[in-house]
């Protein structure tokens, strides 16, 4: 390898005064290159040429002569900074070869511009980029026609050497590019002219296509359109050709050809035991004629390589799903045990194809397939003895299997040092058991499509919590450490009045204070202090005494560390339960937003799906009504027969479920609908607006279920339940008033429904003894292409990181206004990256447009959990709300928290911090920029301490 002043030298050779700005094609379309790294270049003139390291390194030296001038000769810094990028770059290239070993100019220029801006060179950066642009208008005017060229061969599957057929990736790319404005059929192909070359394997046309086109997603979000439907067109092809009925259609084609393929996909997935042969007794005809080709070209590039790599069906990898296709199983594995089973699987399919509604990831992995496992989350209670230990644990690892989430409550399980009666020993505690569950969701990831996932629960006054709060420490005891499970705290409002009033806590050991985890309210509190006096007088053995703050303190402190425990609140909890009659809730499941009720003879189950709301948006971004009533009551027809049809891993899920039919349905888009609106995130408008269309969704739903139970009958435990008594979610935040003191409690109540006439509807029966659950949404909404679920915007440019690759993501309503008002080009999207996707730093962007577009860390953390106070009044479990602040302090931490105390919410999940260094720039090919990373600066107190330094 070259030294860096050696490549300083070669550029100094054309002129030292004024050095020369050339662009990296330019240097390598120059033949006489040394091979110093097994690639290929397609350079300008179509001619695959071998790949010189040394290059890029003097290119990358000339950039920075241009810019600073002499000065950059003798920097050592700088020549080292070369080194380093060029060094990147070639690494970058070798895992990004795109075909036989080949690389494209543009893309070779693409990694030296986001080598500078990763570097934090903006400014030689921007003028590389201005350079390449006036580059490329010189060769457009100095370009003179060229000759006819010879017709590309390409080698085909049977190893036939055949001619290019440049006539149907024309229609391809023309049939891609259809209907969106900011789409250049054109600039497609002459990008893509770049990365083909003389028999290359006709297999890579197709991915040579969507590459070129996913290179020009940060252009335009209708790029990424155009790169799903350059996906579409590759995955036609393996279908057609794995099922015999074809090797390639376009989109037109599939028109007519849908309904034959379709018939054909559900024959071959039977046959090889992959689909329910009871799909085949529809009347296919009808189905398949209902099937609307046209909701192929709605993906995203994000979307459709979502689906392509985790849901559709497969045989030894090659799928033979196409989109509609797998919403039609879906549909129909929903329909089964319906009378009029076509008629409601083409409503189903109706909802799902249109991105209305979208089922749970489990429901569409499963429905429809010969072991419907269709249900999302599972809540257990861990009992105090060894063969309940491992029970549970198996439990754990049978329902982890077929992609269930898990929340485990080990309260039940005695703590470290307390007596043993059958051996006379002492108990190790809840924590070496915690390891072993950890190790387990680790060995049964979910059948092999996602990472296992199950979260521990501990009552905040077990003995062991201390122990607890330090199980996702990176030092100690590994022994003694949870690296993949997530942990949460199941705080009582008893401890945060201690911790207001600075009073003592006192820690326990289950076995001697049995009926503590099952209390909650003043029967909690009345229990537990006289079990603090019994400790007193000498009548408890096994206990601890703490300051309430200094234990917070540690909570708090850990969160900031380690990212947990999340904080979840026992009494609003259960005192809001419409099942409070029957049972109690002793945790929260793995996202925090089901609060079911758990015992060692129940494991309580959830269904999910979530609507989309801004898809119930009219043309002046007002609600349709109407169309969302009509969703909801779908849905939750949907979710209610997930409930008969689920295939259950363990008795217990089985019985549980069949006795309460719990359902959760969610919301997703609130971010858009915002943006749609014009509102930002951090405002009293948003948080009204969260009020407004929570209360349509819950009335719609609760009055679905009523409706349902009308038709199919109430379910077993209603008798007795708040439903039962006409308690609706807003009428059980008086059972929270009457039982915390006023002052702790600032609650919201305001309606603008007619509730009253739904109270005796609902006192008549009810479906489901729970109905609404905001959910994640994590990938669901990934595929209907929106904000996931109450989410805001991390950041308006990102490279988007998980199992199916990484995938630019621009924020397409944020792109809608810059244009708007002059402001798209080159630049901006520089500044962008540089600005790690944050407009709050750009000088020309209007302050109305910073105001909309603050991301999740540049607002105040406060509206987050406003909102969430809005929409969980009417809601009858929980939501899955992360959290965002960027700075993190003790102080803001404490007050958050308690704020979300007092505001009524049930839980919390993620509290989520930036680095403690700077992030890299965007679109780097790692996607380490975007992880929200938990902070590893030092330790900060939890709790305002004049001591502390990071209070001041």
């Amino acid at each position: 390898m070259n030294t860096p002043t050696s490549a300083a030298s070669v550029m100094l050779k054309n002129d030292q005064k004024t050095p020369v700005f050339e662009t990296i094609d330019e240097v390598i379309d120059d033949k006489t290159q040394t091979v110093v790294q097994p690639l290929k270049v397609i350079n300008r003139r179509g001619n695959v040429v071998a790949y010189d390291e040394n290059k890029i390194r003097v290119a990358m030296t000339k950039a920075f002569l241009a810019v600073e001038g002499d000065n950059a000769v003798a920097s050592q810094s700088i020549h080292a900074k070369v080194e380093e990028m060029t060094a990147a770059i070639t690494d970058v290239l070798k895992e990004r070869v795109l075909i036989d070993g080949t690389i494209g100019i543009e893309q070779i220029q693409d990694q030296v511009e986001l080598a500078l801006m990763r570097a934090g060179e903006q400014k030689v950066a921007r003028t590389y980029v201005l350079y390449r642009e006036e580059r490329q208008k010189e060769r457009e005017k100095q370009a003179k026609p060229a000759p006819e060229t010879p017709s590309l061969n390409v080698v085909a599957a049977d190893g036939q050497v055949v001619p290019l057929d440049e006539q149907r990736i024309k229609t391809v790319v023309h049939e891609a590019c259809d209907g969106l404005k900011a789409a250049d059929n054109a600039l497609i192909l002459d990008q893509l002219a770049h990365n083909l070359f003389d028999r290359m394997p006709e297999r890579d046309i197709s991915k040579a296509l969507i590459i070129t086109a996913r290179s020009l997603v940060e252009r335009d979000p209708d790029y990424s359109y155009v790169t799903a439907r350059l996906l579409l067109d590759q995955l036609r092809s393996e279908a057609l050709n794995f099922l015999g009925i074809g090797s390639q259609a376009t989109f037109i084609q599939m028109f007519d050809l849908y309904p034959t393929y379709f018939k054909a996909y559900l024959k071959r997935g039977v046959e090889l035991n992959r689909i329910s042969e009871k799909l085949l007794d529809f009347d296919l005809d009808k189905i398949a004629a209902a099937i609307k080709p046209e909701r192929d070209h709605q993906f995203t590039y994000l979307s459709l390589q979502t689906l392509y790599d985790r849901y559709f069906l497969h045989h030894h990898g090659t799928r033979y799903a196409l989109p509609q296709a797998f919403f039609m199983r879906v549909a129909m594995g929903l329909a089964l045990e319906e009378k009029d089973r076509e008629e409601r699987a083409i409503e189903f399919y109706n909802l799902l194809s249109s991105f209305d509604f979208m089922s749970s990831t489990p429901t569409l992995f499963n429905a429809g397939t010969i072991r419907p496992q269709l249900s999302s989350c599972f809540l257990t209670t861990v009992p105090d003895d060894l063969d309940g230990i491992y029970g549970a644990i198996k439990d754990n690892a049978l329902l982890s299997k077929y992609a269930g989430g898990l929340g485990n409550d080990w309260t039940p399980v005695r703590a470290m040092g307390s007596h043993i009666h059958g051996t006379n020993g002492k108990s190790q505690g809840v924590v070496p058991f915690l390891n072993v569950a950890d190790a387990t969701a680790i060995a049964v990831n979910q059948g092999g499509k996602r990472k296992g996932a199950v979260c521990a629960y501990l009552e905040i006054w077990h003995k062991d919590f201390e122990d607890f709060l330090e199980l996702r420490k990176n030092t100690g005891d590994d022994r003694r450490r949870t690296h993949d499970m997530n942990i949460a705290a199941w705080v009582n409002d008893l401890f945060m009045q201690r911790v207001h009033e600075k009073g003592s806590w006192t820690l326990f050991s289950p076995n001697e204070v049995p009926d503590l985890h099952d209390l909650y309210g003043k029967a909690f509190e009345k229990a537990y202090i006289a079990y603090e006096e019994k400790a007193r007088h000498g009548e408890i053995k096994t206990y601890k005494v703490v300051a309430a703050r200094d234990l917070w303190r540690k909570l708090l402190s850990m969160l900031f560390e380690t990212g947990h425990p999340w904080v979840t609140f026992k009494d609003v909890c259960n005192l809001r339960s419409p099942q409070q009659h029957c049972g109690v809730i002793h945790s929260s499941n793995l996202c925090t937003e089901i609060t079911l009720n758990t015992s060692k003879e129940e494991i309580a189950v959830c269904n999910l799906g979530s609507i989309n709301l801004p898809q119930h948006m009219d043309d002046n971004n007002r609600f349709d009504v109407e169309r969302l009533r009509n969703t909801v009551r779908t849905a939750i027809r949907m979710l209610d027969n997930v409930i008969n049809i689920n295939f259950y891993t363990v008795p217990q899920a089985f019985n549980s479920n069949m006795k309460h039919r719990p359902i959760g349905l969610g919301v997703m888009g609130f971010q858009d609908c915002l943006y749609k609106k014009r509102i930002p995130y951090a405002s009293t408008k948003a948080v009204e607006f969260a009020d407004r269309y929570q209360e349509y969704v819950s009335y719609y739903a609760i009055e679905a279920s009523a409706e349902l139970a009308q038709e199919r009958g109430s379910y077993a435990s209603f008798d007795g339940s708040l439903w039962n008594q006409g308690i609706m979610p807003l009428d059980s935040i008086q059972n929270v008033t009457s039982q915390r003191p006023a002052q702790y409690l600032d609650i919201n109540t305001d309606s603008t429904l007619d509730w009253d006439s739904l109270r005796e509807k609902v006192k008549k029966g009810m479906r489901n003894s729970n109905v609404l659950a905001i959910a994640p949404t994590a990938t669901i909404s990934n595929i209907c292409g929106v904000s996931q679920s109450i989410e805001p915007t991390y950041q308006n440019l990102y490279v988007k990181s998980n199992m199916s690759g990484e995938f630019t993501v621009v924020n397409p309503y944020l792109i809608r206004d810059l244009k708007a008002v002059g402001l798209w080009d080159e630049v901006m999207i520089n500044d962008l990256k540089y600005y790690d996707g944050s407009v709050q730093k750009i000088d020309r962007v209007p302050d109305d447009l910073k105001a909309i577009y603050a991301t999740a860390f540049e607002m105040d953390a406060k509206y987050l959990v406003d909102c969430a106070a809005r929409r969980q009044k009417w809601i009858d479990q929980a939501q899955s709300l992360n959290l965002y602040m960027a700075n993190p302090s003790g102080k803001k931490l404490d007050n958050l928290y308690r704020h979300a105390w007092t505001a009524g919410l049930k839980t919390t999940y993620y509290m989520r911090s930036l680095g403690a260094s700077s992030t890299e720039k965007s679109t780097v090919t790692t996607g380490a920029l975007n992880a929200v990373k938990v902070n590893t600066a030092p330790k900060a107190c939890a709790i305002d301490d004049p001591e502390c330094e990071a209070c001041q």
